[in-house]
């Protein structure tokens, strides 16, 4: 499983926007220049997260992209869903069958059991994350998450044993915490 480029150059883009100036918008050129990104991948992007509801955009002189709402009203798995999708979809395993017609493991698969839970962590993640929790430090963040996890931890009797969901996200920080 892989987030793909678009889903990390669209998210930011978006903190791009969020991080301007209330009022000002950002041109494709000035967000391709701030980013790192190709003008035609940015244009894309834009594209694409205007049709989600995310940006709007004003033409002229002085026209560019904004946020459409603000940064605290974005949640990040709207964001990535309109971008890219899920991690797992249901119907992943009814297109991955290997060389029969279906599923060899319809009832009792307990990969497909593993697959959905992290899909059930990333998007408890992704649903409580706003585009203005991205916009503190990387610190900032990773306690929150933390945070967020051990609450779910708590609340669901973990989704993997011993919290290993909070030492998989500390991992994120440069170290594996067991």
């Amino acid at each position: 499983m892989k987030f793909s480029s678009q889903e990390e150059y669209g998210l930011r883009c978006l903190l791009r926007l969020a991080r301007a100036e209330s009022g000002n918008s950002l041109t494709i050129t000035g967000i391709s220049e701030a980013e790192g990104i190709s003008v035609p991948h940015v244009a894309k992007l834009m594209r694409i997260l205007r049709r989600g509801g995310f940006v709007k955009s004003t033409r002229g002189q002085a026209g560019g992209y904004t946020l459409a709402r603000p940064p605290e009203r974005i949640l990040v798995g709207e964001v990535l869903a309109v971008l890219g999708g899920r991690l797992f979809e249901p119907g992943f395993c009814d297109r991955h069958t290997g060389t029969v017609d279906s599923c060899a493991n319809p009832v009792d698969c307990s990969v497909r059991t593993l697959w959905n839970a992290v899909q059930r962590a990333v998007d408890v993640v992704l649903g409580r994350t706003t585009l203005q929790d991205l916009l503190g430090t990387a610190e900032e963040m990773m306690k929150r998450e933390k945070d967020m996890l051990n609450e779910l931890d708590r609340q669901s009797g973990s989704l993997l044993p011993g919290g290993a969901i909070v030492n998989i996200i500390s991992y994120g920080a440069g170290e594996l915490k067991t």
